[in-house]
């Protein structure tokens, strides 16, 4: 499978040597059949050079590991750091009569717990999370690849937002399930006081209780929330970062440096997320609550919760959610920065689709 999305890779309109020496005007052909020759050894020169500024080709196995990597430190990272912000949200789903906001949340839980009870639940939620960002990001670029080749160059410029949201949607069904075990412990952890106060308490007790099915009740519910956030995720990242470089940044994204870009890559990031958070809020809620009872339905607490009872809580997770995002696309990009892996700029139309509109002689 790997070796055909390799070989798929090099001939991807997503490949970033290729466009970025096509925006710079470097891939021209170095001689014509029916003009002059043109300058061949500077022309094929500095291609080569441009081309040799990265680490690894684009769509290579060593590419999609580095991507891989890139997704665990931004996702492990990031919301390990806000655990305790995450502890009470979580704590005012399913018990909003005792944690009635988020100020009262965090004074409940430092009365009753001190100031350690703020990171009850940051081991699972680092390897949790950690899995879930290899395998969002990991497999995002390869289904970008798969799928972008699957359409071709002129569809996958004018379907670009559809093959986003396909590419990360079918990433995050596979990081999904890499997450919901360590997901159910982490809300074990904090909801229900005194159950367990570590991983290593609540995972052996799960499983004797309600043996495997413990761990991946969750998943359905894992899968609603998760996947329409991903593909705003995502889909909103990729449209902004393009609407930023064309209405707001003054200059192409060539003439930027690596400190500008990763800007944009942080304020289209936070855009994201706010609109990550409203639209995956009310899954959210389900999940937090269904992880803390037994023999309930995801169909269930949703009834039960009601249109209100899914909204507590959201001004919380817009504050996580959109800062999460930022940093998690901060830090994938600055991965990319440091391992000089490939950085498509943002997508141009095609040329041979610009003379089929007529836009070109």
């Amino acid at each position: 499978m790997y070796s055909s999305v390799v070989h798929l890779a090099r001939a991807n309109p997503f490949n970033a040597p290729h466009l970025q020496l096509v925006h710079d005007g470097l891939s021209a052909p170095s001689s014509s059949p029916t003009g002059p020759p043109g300058p061949p050894r500077r022309s094929r020169s500095l291609a080569a050079a441009a081309v040799e500024e990265y680490s690894c080709e684009y769509g290579s196995m060593k590419f999609y590991a580095l991507c891989g990597f890139g997704g665990v430190l931004s996702c492990g990272l990031t919301h390990t750091a806000v655990v305790p912000l995450d502890l009470v949200k979580c704590r005012m789903q399913v018990d909003p009569q005792k944690y009635k906001g988020i100020f009262n949340g965090f004074s409940v839980t430092l009365k009753e717990d001190g100031v350690r009870g703020l990171a009850k639940g940051w081991a699972p939620t680092f390897i949790g999370y950690s899995m879930q960002g290899l395998c969002k990001f990991g497999f995002y670029e390869v289904f970008k690849v798969l799928y972008s080749n699957m359409l071709g160059e002129e569809n996958s410029y004018l379907w670009r937002t559809s093959l986003y949201l396909a590419a990360s949607a079918s990433a995050e069904f596979f990081a999904d399930i890499a997450l919901a075990p360590m997901e159910a412990a982490k809300v074990r952890i904090q909801t229900q006081p005194g159950y367990a106060n570590t991983l290593r308490d609540a995972a052996p007790k799960m499983y004797k209780e309600e043996g495997i099915k413990a761990f991946y009740k969750g998943v359905a519910p894992l899968w609603m929330r998760q996947i329409p956030y991903t593909m705003m995720k995502f889909a909103c990242f990729e449209r902004t970062v393009e609407a930023l470089y064309k209405f707001v940044v003054p200059k192409p994204r060539s003439e930027c440096t690596k400190a500008e870009q990763l800007v944009v890559t942080f304020v289209a990031g936070y855009i994201a997320g706010v609109f990550c958070a409203i639209v995956s809020h009310p899954a959210d809620s389900v999940v937090s609550v269904l992880n803390k009872e037994k023999g309930s339905s995801a169909s269930q607490v949703l009834q039960r919760l009601g249109f209100k009872g899914v909204w507590k809580g959201l001004f919380a997770r817009i504050i996580m959610i959109g800062t999460l995002t930022a940093l998690q696309w901060f830090i994938y990009d600055s991965v990319k920065v440091y391992f000089r892996l490939p950085r498509p700029p943002p997508p141009e139309m095609p040329e041979s689709l610009k003379k089929k509109l007529g836009l070109t002689q």
